[in-house]
């Protein structure tokens, strides 16, 4: 479905009813199906709400907008226009950066929080000739599978996995894919972090390159005092496609103790 929110138009893909929504943020270059993988081991529990950020999937891509706050309104926006009164945000990476911009700010219903691979939520300081091979990262086919095989996994994925990663990561809007490089990945939002209250799990790959797991420990950890971390073993930056029945069922045991608690 589509939503109109923020002055542009998200994508949502939805399944399952049950009273407690995970809200999916997906991973620049990713969309919602980033995360069905995941979703079909959970979907029986919990109602599933995946948003295309804006410029990917088929969300609208406006000209300007891309920053972590823009992000964020796009997603608070759908979950007050589906009507969502309990739910437990879900973010990956960039879309990580983005779900703790918002519970930072405490919105009413929010249980919980999970940042699977997350973007830290201090800038991320790259050299420029770096910055510019991720800019270009997507670009062409060619391009894709090289940061697919060298940089993005650990574990090799399966043929139809792979083909969808190319063609999401393709299929982003040109200001959308310059917009988390050259602008949201530099944004401080670290003292922001430090207000998040609501119970959070840190999820990540022991082999990935992008976030890594010593980078999470030293800048974001130490902000979100009472957050968890888990290691996947073998996996690099893409668990939702590489590893998604290790981390269903970390989640399903975190989303149990965030439901018990929520209940006590």
């Amino acid at each position: 479905m589509k939503i109109e929110t923020n002055g542009t138009t998200i994508h949502v893909a939805q399944r399952g009813s049950a009273q407690t929504a995970l809200v999916f943020l997906h991973y620049y270059g990713g969309s919602s199906r980033t995360w069905d993988r995941v979703a079909d081991k959970l979907e029986h529990a919990y109602r599933i709400v995946a948003t295309d950020h804006r410029g990917w999937g088929d969300s609208g891509a406006p000209a300007q907008g891309y920053g972590i706050a823009d992000m964020a309104a796009d997603a608070q926006g759908v979950i007050e226009a589906l009507g969502l009164t309990r739910y437990v945000l879900v973010g990956h990476s960039m879309g990580g950066k983005v779900a703790q911009l918002m519970a930072s700010r405490r919105p009413e219903g929010l249980q919980g929080l999970v940042l699977v691979a997350p973007s830290p939520p201090s800038p991320t300081l790259l050299p420029q000739a770096q910055r510019a091979m991720l800019s270009g990262a997507y670009q062409s086919r060619e391009s894709v599978e090289f940061v697919i095989d060298n940089v993005l996994t650990a574990r090799p994925l399966d043929a139809a996995l792979r083909e969808q990663v190319i063609a999401d990561s393709l299929k982003g809007a040109p200001q959308a894919k310059a917009a988390w490089p050259e602008v949201a990945m530099r944004e401080d939002i670290a003292a922001a972090a430090g207000a998040i209250a609501v119970p959070t799990v840190v999820i990540c790959g022991e082999r990935d390159q992008v976030d890594r797991v010593e980078t999470l420990q030293a800048e974001l950890l130490p902000r979100i005092a009472h957050a968890t971390m888990h290691i996947l073993p073998g996996v690099g930056h893409l668990s939702p496609l590489e590893a998604p029945a290790e981390l269903a069922q970390i989640m399903t045991g975190f989303l149990a103790a965030v439901q018990s608690e929520a209940a006590g």
